[in-house]
C-alpha cells in the first residue's frame, strides 16, 4: 500500500536542532518542524531571544525548548550536541542556519573579516555535522540541512568572505550526502534568495533602490517569505526526502533561472 503523502511528510517523533533560530529565517524553520510534529531544539547566542521564540512555539502548540551556545565554540558545539543525545536519547534533524558576514570594500577587508566569515558560515557547518552524525549513523536515520545562500552561486560586491564561505558550504553539502548515504543520512542545503527579516531591516528601509531593484531581477517580482523556506525544509527533513541529497534547493523566486 502507498504510504499517504502526509505521513510521508510527518515529523512525529523526531529531535531538531535549529541554529540561529532566534530570529528570521532560523525561526521560521524552526516554527515549520514543530509543526509538522518535531521536538526543536532552538539555539542562537542570545537566551532572552530563544526563550522568547520557544515560548511562541509553545503558544502554537509545538514542542520547542532552548540551547543558547555560539556555535563557533568548538567546545560548546560539542557540549551541546552530546547533551541532546543525553537528554532525549537521539537526534534526527540538524539544521545549520547560522550566518552572515562584513560588507567592506576589498582593500578595506581584513583577514580576520574573512576567517570570521569563513568559520561562521562554514567551519561550524561542518563542527555542527560532525557531532550530530555521532548521534544519527547509530540510530541509521538522520537529515543535515544547511543553510547557504544564492550568493554561492551569483555575487554582490563587498561580500567575498560571505560569497566563498557559501560557496564552499554547497561543497561541503555534497561531500558529507556522499559519505553519510550508506547510513540513512541525507545532507542537503537551501539557498534562499532574497527574504525580508530583521537582518536586513535597515538595509531596505535606507536602500529603496536595491528592494526594486531585487524585485526587477525576481521572475516572481517580489522577496520571498520566510514561510516558504520553512514548507521546503519541512520536505528536506522529512521521511518523504529519503532518496533526495547531496542537493542546494534555491527557494529564489526564479532569481537564478534568469539572465
Amino acid at each position: 500500500m502507498t504510504v499517504p503523502a502526509a505521513r510521508l511528510l510527518s515529523l512525529d517523533g523526531r529531535v531538531a536542532l535549529v541554529t540561529g533560530a532566534s530570529r528570521g529565517i532560523g525561526l521560521a524553520i524552526a516554527e515549520a518542524l514543530a509543526s509538522a510534529g518535531a521536538h526543536v531544539v532552538l539555539n542562537a547566542r542570545n537566551a532572552g531571544r530563544l526563550d522568547a521564540a520557544v515560548a511562541a512555539i509553545r503558544t502554537s502548540s509545538g514542542s520547542a525548548e532552548a540551547a543558547a551556545f555560539d556555535v563557533r565554540d568548538a567546545g560548546a558545539v560539542t557540549d551541546a550536541v552530546a547533551n541532546i543525545g543525553d537528554r532525549l536519547g537521539r537526534l534526527d534533524i540538524l539544521v545549520s542556519n547560522v550566518g552572515g558576514g562584513v560588507r567592506k570594500p576589498l582593500a578595506e577587508q581584513t583577514d580576520v573579516d574573512f576567517t570570521a566569515a569563513i568559520d561562521t558560515n562554514l567551519v561550524a557547518c561542518f563542527r555542527l555535522a560532525r557531532e550530530s552524525s555521532r548521534l544519527m549513523v547509530p540510530q541509521g536515520f538522520g537529515r543535515i540541512l544547511a543553510t547557504s545562500s544564492i550568493n554561492s552561486f551569483v555575487a554582490r560586491p563587498t561580500m567575498a568572505g560571505y560569497a566563498a564561505a557559501k560557496a564552499g558550504l554547497n561543497g561541503l553539502v555534497r561531500a558529507l550526502a556522499v559519505e553519510l548515504a550508506p547510513a540513512g543520512i541525507c545532507v542537503n542545503a537551501l539557498a534562499p534568495g532574497y527574504f525580508p527579516t530583521e537582518a536586513n531591516r535597515t538595509l531596505r528601509a535606507t536602500n529603496p533602490d536595491l528592494v526594486a531593484q531585487v524585485e526587477a531581477r525576481t521572475p516572481m517580482r517580489r522577496w520571498g517569505a520566510v514561510e516558504e523556506l520553512g514548507a521546503a525544509a519541512i520536505f528536506l527533513c522529512s521521511p518523504g526526502a529519503s532518496y533526495c541529497t547531496g542537493q542546494v534547493l534555491a527557494v529564489d523566486g526564479g532569481l537564478l533561472a534568469s539572465l
